[in-house]
């Protein structure tokens, strides 16, 4: 009796472990989700690591070119696999052990034969998924509860791929258009009197504010880092180094607001280049190595 009983008492602890698993896997990858796409930081663990090392795997390929457009992307993909991935496995831990007693069982199917991981794993796909086939559905009062939540969870992790593609893909633009006026500039190559006007303060104004606005897109959407940079035109790697040539040619002008619009293009880059070291590159250099550091991992360090 008592063998029987010390049994049962480590069986019914043994499920629970299980399920803690579950719930321990469910919340590491909520908490990756929320660190990504919302938190105001958005310094997302996995997600990160897993973009990152894909970054890193590109640039020892020999068809990196190629590649490189594809990893942003791809990326993007295989974190948000990894996140339902993980979601599913989590919840179908919370399942198993309660098979089959804790779920009722649609005439014809054999409650004992359906306890098992894959069925588990099954009633895990089909909650997530808000498919409700009905065919296996919980009983007990707490998995009723669950259950729904798998569904909400599913829902929320589908919005939020959705925003999280809405909301990269016009930090990309910012950059690349960004680098096309820079392009220009640089195609036009201001004089020294053109750019020591009220003109030339107007324009290292609006490239100090078009800066800023990069670097809080770097902050907020630091997964844009591991974007194909475009072609040599589109690409701030290639071009920001231009953006630090003329807040230095403009910093000894006479006009005092080409001086003080010169000041601020310095200080939005200098700023720049600390969240692209801070965040990316770990160079510890100056400015002007940050800058040459980021060009060459984007494969634009010959220009």
């Amino acid at each position: 009796m008592l063998d029987t009983a010390y049994a049962t008492f480590w069986e019914t602890r043994m499920k629970w472990l299980v399920s803690l698993l579950g719930a321990a896997l469910v919340m590491v990858a909520l908490r990756d989700l929320f660190h990504t796409l919302w938190h105001p930081t958005r310094h997302g663990g996995l997600s990160r690591n897993v973009m990152a090392a894909l970054w890193k795997l590109s640039q020892r390929l020999p068809f990196r070119r190629r590649a490189a457009g594809l990893i942003g992307p791809l990326s993007m993909v295989m974190v948000v696999a990894m996140w339902a991935g993980t979601v599913v496995m989590g919840w179908a831990l919370i399942y198993w052990p309660h098979l089959p007693d804790g779920f009722s069982f649609a005439t014809g199917l054999e409650p004992a034969e359906h306890a098992g991981p894959v069925d588990s794993l099954y009633i895990s796909l089909v909650t997530v998924t808000t498919l409700g086939l009905g065919d296996i559905a919980p009983t007990e009062p707490w998995l009723r509860v669950v259950a729904p939540l798998e569904a909400l969870v599913g829902f929320a992790l589908l919005s939020a791929t959705v925003s999280w593609v809405l909301e990269i893909y016009p930090a990309l633009t910012r950059r690349r258009a960004l680098a096309l006026r820079l392009s220009h500039l640089q195609r036009n190559d201001p004089s020294p009197l053109q750019l020591d006007s009220p003109l030339g303060a107007a324009v290292l104004h609006d490239l100090a504010g078009e800066v800023a606005r990069i670097s809080v897109d770097f902050l907020q959407f630091a997964e844009s880092y591991y974007f194909h940079e475009g072609e040599d035109h589109t690409s701030l790697a290639a071009r920001i180094r231009y953006a630090a040539d003329l807040a230095d040619r403009a910093g000894n002008a006479q006009h005092p607001e080409v001086r003080f619009a010169a000041s601020l293009l310095t200080t939005a880059l200098e700023d720049f280049s600390t969240v692209l070291d801070q965040r990316f590159l770990h160079s510890g250099g100056t400015p002007r190595d940050i800058y040459r550091a980021y060009a060459e991992d984007h494969g634009r360090g010959q220009l």
